[in-house]
Formats: C-alpha cells, structure tokens, sequence
C-alpha cells in the first residue's frame, strides 16, 4: 500500500504518508491564496523523512486523499458567487422565509435562548434574485400543471441578466417525480452550452437530496451552488498540482458522510467538515481493531475543537438535518460537534462579565498568534501555553516556526491584564483553565444529551494540541483515560487514509413498520424492495463510473426510525437485511431498532405502543481497500522512567507557584517507559503535557495513554 493523506485545516495542512511499511506524519502551514503550497511543503518534509523525492512518491503511489474546510471558510467569509433560484410557482418566499426556527439556526446555545434579538443570516439568494416556473407535481409523482418551456427561457433569461453566476433548480415534490428539473436543466443547457463562453452550473435539488421537504432541500442545493465554483477551482489547482509531479490518477476527496469519491463525483457540500470527519473515522477504525470500547474523539487543532461520538461497536451518529453554517440542510452527515477552542483561538475582554472569552475567532496561520511573530497582535490559546512553559520556543513544529515569547506575553499584557487588574501568568492561567473547561463542557453535553456518561468513554486526544489540553480537559469532564492515538498530530489525515470510496443515497419514505391504529405489520414488501433497489443501482453505477467492477460493490441498508411521532430519529443500521420478504424481516427490523434505542435511552423510553414509523430509506455503497494497521494498545507492566533532556519552570492550574519540570524528548516515548507528572515531552509534531497526579505510558506504535495516579 503506497498512500498520501491530507488534511488542510485553517491552520495547518497535515499530511499522513504510507509507502509499504513505512508510516510518517508531517506538518505545514496551510497557504490559503493556493493550497497546493503548503501540500507540497508537507509532502516534501514526509518525502524527506522517508528518504523518498516527491517525483518518485506521486509516480509510484495508489492514491491522493483531500479533505479540507475549504468550503467552511468559504461560508464563513461569504466570498462565493452570485447564485440564482428557480422553484415552483407559488413558492417564491419559500426560501427567505426559511422557517420558525430559521432565527436561531447556528447560532450557540445562549443566542438561541433569546431568539426576539437574533437576526436572520444575510441570504446566500436575494429575494430578486428567485423566479418560479408554471408547474406542479404532486405528493404521488403525477404531473398536474405541466411544464411551458417559453416561460422556463424567460426566466434563465431574466436570472442571468440580473447576474447569475450558478442557477438552482428546487421544484416541489421533485423528489417524487423529477421530470421537471430534468427539463429545466436541458432548456438552461441549450441557452448557455457548457462548451461556450457564459455557461454557468446547473444544480438540481432531487439530485442533492433525495429527501422530503422543500425548504431543506432548496438549502441544500443553495449551498451547494454557492460552493460550486470555489471548490471546483482549488481542487482543480490541488489536482493540475499533482499532475506536474507525476500523479496521473484520480484524486479522491473526502466526504462528510464518512466516505469518499473522485473528485469528479463529490458535491461540494459534501465537504463541509471533512477534515474532522476524516479523524471520526480513524477513531471508529481504532476502536474496532483495538477494542478499547466506547470512545469520544476530540481533535485540537489551531482553529477548532471537534467532538465525534463513536460508542463500542463503531456505531456512528449521523445528523439527519445538520446546520451548517446558519442554513439546516438535508444531507447525511456524521454528527460532529464543533467548538471555537483551538490553539489560534483569540481570547478577548468580556466586560458584561469581567473576564476572558475565548473564541470562536481565530488567528489562523496568518498572521497566527502573537507568539508566531509574523504580525498578529492578539492573544491566543498557544501564546497562554507558551508563557506557562509549555511550549519550547525554539522546538516548536519541529522547530519549523520559531516562538517569541516576548510577544506573547506583550499581547496579554497590552489586551488583558490591565483590564484583569491581574499580572500575565494569571491570565494565561486564566486562558489555559478556561480553554479546557469550555472543551470539557462540549464533552459533557455531547455525551449526556445521547445518554452516555464520560466516565464509561476513553477520550482520544489528537490534532496537533490535543495532548498539550488533554489532562486539563479529561480533569473537568470527569474522564479517566485519555488516549494520544498513533500519529496524534495528523489523526484526521490517518483517518482520510482508511477512508473506502463510499457513496450514500437516500430516499424520504412513509413506511409504518407497526400501525399502533390497526395493531397491523407493514406489509407491502414489494414498494420497500424497489425503493431499495433503486438506491442501490445508484450507488453501483457511482462506483463503476469510478473503475470498480459491479462484483466489488457492497451495499448496507440503513433506516431512519422513530416511535409514533417522536422529533427523535434514530439511525438503524442492517447488517444482515438488504431486503424484506415476509412478516419475519419486518419483526427482526423491529427488534433491532428497539435494541438501539433502549440501549441509548433505556430499556423504559422504548413505546411500540405509539407506533413505528420509518421516514428515509438509505443505501451506503462502497467498496473495501487496505488500512492501516492499529496495534494493540497495551498498558501497564515493568516499566521505568526515562532520564530526561532537561527541566524548565513551568506554571500548573492548582499549583500557585512554578514547579521545575523534567522535560522529555520523543526518545523518551518507549513502550518500556512511563512519565510521571509533572512533566513535558516534546516530539516533531506536537508537545504531550503530562500535569500532577497524571502518568504517562506509550504503546509500541505511538500511541501515548494519559492514566490518573
């Protein structure tokens, strides 16, 4: 197996390297104004470990792995193009008015409590800039107003003048019947030829979502439209980068559904968050292989701060409608929590409550924080952790960015510590303590609002200052064991290693598998078998228009099911089931539901009684490759302390004065060893913080646990 892996954060550009038996994990600043920069600044410093050149590496390798927030940021800056809306007639308002709730969506939890002082978010769709079209289809797919193709011309017509820059097609009930979509898009192709001067892209809604529910699905297809051109072009420019090297395949971006495709078969919506994704997967594949039981990933990087669930037995949680940004959208997506807490996280006065606030700004990597010397005047997360003594200012990236101390603690100085009546140690304490407290608390909600809780899960702390947070963070979330996994600092780009090319496809549905009216079982298995089948065709065709043979491709059935008419729905996952043919499949449907949810929620939450209700039939097709490899994660036996490297003053939350520290370097993490804290070791890619009553053992691959005395 010969694999490249790369996750371009907001920060950094993280880079997973596999050439047959030979792992390496490097690290760059991410390029914003051309990613292919810090790729190739990655790749070269993997190459280099290696003893590889890059020309040799992407001639020779099986395959290329992207997974980035690019079309985050994009949403964030709202730097996409001028993006146009055809809908139904009658339907006009549709969109803007978005819904009740449409106030509050992405907001944080305080902001959603006083909704009558939110705003709606700036439209990605003007008002003016939506036409509707004479037609109509109904709930059962029949056609009712047919379609007049002179007024469909007048409106693309009317859309362009005004400066449509992409198009969005979302006709009601086009899920059931997309006759009329289909025709729209040929009626824009034959104005505007894709091969002529002045195409634009055409999204069509059913072909986004194939999900009931017209304002979610319009969403849907908007942000996909609004991230179309952007994401087209830096892929591109990541792609023709490839190519000048010598890569002559396709390459394969990460989605947020778990899995991944060709470029040339990825909506740029299912991007969103597939970085972090990427790291949920790893941990699920850890879990598995290693049987540590229920885990809770936790990646810290330098812009944010994501949870994934990932309860024993890889079970994943999926948001049926997820937000993202301010908008819901109905797409798959595993769940995943993110925080504004990052290493680069600006941490500002509150006066309402005199104190720090932390976040959701972030430095970035450019300017980056204080301590980066490269401009940036406002404190950060890394500049508190620096003047604590955490950090070596002369070894920090592997000494590929060189800490000013100086500046750190000017910039706390200069923004807090007057405002604080407080001196600049404090105030990094203050900064450190609030940090990992504000994690902890995303954990504890995280886990407690789905039934769990922290004390039966194993934290996985990676991303490149997971292990500098993690005892402070496991402390206040009442977690015991925290797990450093193999190649902490570039975990997510692992994780985009074992990614397998994967495509779901769904299908909103009135299925009631138990009529609590009638006490009668679903019976019409043949509607249930052709829906399922239409899905799997969809996702067999995806991967031999990829080069897989239709042999390879393997299909697994999931369902979204509720009792009665619970807002809760919960994913099914059928391992064995891939159709229904009599009463005996409906009843075992049944049963492992119930299973699930009493095991979430308790044995006594369960009500058949109020009946069961299925409303999206999913399909995930897939084909299986290589993995890496996890060893075992063994703990415990004859171990001794290492010598260490050296000692320096550092400062602890509970400890009013600094403590002289031994301070370690990557030799010391042995699987003979263990550290005890206090204590610091300092690696290539990352600074593992070992605080009082906390020890440390590494596992022969690199993982690191962090275990209480």
């Amino acid at each position: 197996m010969k694999r490249i892996s790369v996750d371009i954060g907001g920060t950094f550009t993280d880079c997973f390297f596999v050439w047959d038996d030979i792992y390496v994990d490097a690290k760059s600043l991410t390029t914003h104004h051309n990613l292919a920069i810090g790729f190739n600044d990655a790749l070269d410093l993997a190459c280099k470990r290696a003893g590889l050149d890059r020309s040799t590496v992407l001639s020779e390798v099986d395959s290329v792995r992207y997974a980035t927030t690019l079309g985050t940021n994009a949403l964030i800056e709202r730097n996409g193009p001028q993006v146009a809306a055809i809908v139904t007639h009658g339907f006009e308002d549709t969109i803007p008015l978005s819904r009740g709730r449409g106030y509050g969506e992405g907001l944080d939890y305080s902001m959603q409590q006083n909704l009558p002082a939110a705003e709606r978010p700036e439209p990605l769709v003007p008002r003016a800039m939506i036409r509707s079209v004479k037609e109509r289809i109904n709930s059962a797919g029949k056609v009712v107003a047919a379609l007049d193709p002179d007024d469909v011309r007048s409106v693309v017509r009317e859309l362009v003048d005004a400066g449509a820059e992409a198009i969005v097609v979302s006709l009601t009930n086009a899920t059931e019947n997309p006759e009329h979509e289909l025709a729209i898009q040929e009626i824009i192709l034959d104005e505007f030829p894709p091969h002529e001067l002045g195409a634009i892209p055409v999204l069509l809604g059913h072909q986004v979502s194939g999900r009931k529910g017209e304002y979610v699905r319009a969403t849907s297809t908007i942000i996909d439209g609004y991230l179309h051109e952007i994401m087209f072009h830096a892929l591109s420019q990541l792609s023709n980068n490839l190519r000048d090297f010598g890569y002559d395949k396709p390459m394969l971006v990460i989605h947020n559904s778990g899995g991944m495709a060709q470029m040339n078969s990825t909506d740029a919506l299912q991007t969103i968050h597939s970085g972090p994704i990427a790291g949920v997967g790893a941990a699920e594949h850890l879990s598995n292989e290693t049987g540590i039981g229920h885990v809770i990933s936790t990646d810290m990087g330098g812009t944010s701060f994501d949870i994934g669930l990932v309860p024993e037995g890889g079970v994943k949680h999926y948001d049926f409608l997820p937000t993202i940004d301010r908008w819901l959208v109905s797409v798959p997506m595993v769940h995943l929590d993110t925080l504004g807490a990052g290493g680069g996280s600006i941490a500002s006065y509150d006066r309402i409550h005199n104190s720090v606030k932390i976040g959701p700004q972030s430095a970035g990597s450019n300017p980056g924080p204080a301590c980066y010397d490269r401009g940036g005047l406002k404190p950060t997360v890394t500049d508190a952790d620096l003047v604590l003594g955490y950090l070596d200012p002369d070894n920090y990236a592997n000494g590929f960015i060189k800490l000013n101390p100086k500046r750190a603690r000017f910039a706390l100085e200069e923004n807090l510590c007057d405002h604080l009546d407080m001196d600049v140690v404090e105030v990094a304490r203050v900064i450190k303590d609030g940090v990992d407290e504000q994690m902890a608390i995303g954990i504890g909600k995280e886990l407690r609002v789905r039934g769990y809780l922290p004390e039966d899960f194993t934290m996985l702390a990676y991303g490149g200052n997971g292990p500098l947070h993690a005892c402070g963070v496991a402390r206040h979330a009442g977690i015991k064991r925290v797990l450093a996994p193999p190649f902490s600092s570039v975990f997510s780009a692992c994780g985009a290693g074992n990614m397998r090319q994967l495509h779901f496809h769904e299908r909103g549905v009135h299925v009631t598998m138990y009529n609590a009216t009638t006490r009668s079982l679903y019976d019409d298995y043949v509607e249930f078998n052709t829906v399922v089948a239409e899905l799997e065709a969809k996702g067999r065709e995806d991967l031999v228009r990829q080069g897989f043979s239709a042999d390879d491709v393997r299909h697994r059935l999931e369902l979204d099911m509720r009792y009665g008419n619970q807002l809760l729905t919960q994913a099914v996952t059928l391992p064995d089931i891939n159709r229904m043919d009599g009463v005996g499949d409906v009843l075992e449907i049944i049963k492992i539901f119930g299973d699930v949810y009493s095991h979430r929620f308790g044995a006594s939450s369960a009500a058949p009684e109020a009946g069961i209700r299925c409303n999206t039939v999913r399909v995930a097709s897939y084909v299986e490759g290589d993995v890496v490899n996890f060893d075992e994660l063994t703990v415990g036996g004859d171990r001794r302390e290492p010598a260490p490297a050296g000692h320096r003053k550092v400062h602890f939350i509970g400890h009013p004065k600094a403590i002289e520290t031994p301070v370690y370097d990557q030799d010391a993490l042995t699987a003979e060893s263990v550290i005890h804290g206090p204590a610091i070791v300092t690696t290539e890619n990352t600074t593992f913080l070992v605080e009082p009553s906390w020890r440390l053992e590494p596992t022969p691959q690199g993982a690191v646990w962090f275990l209480q005395d």
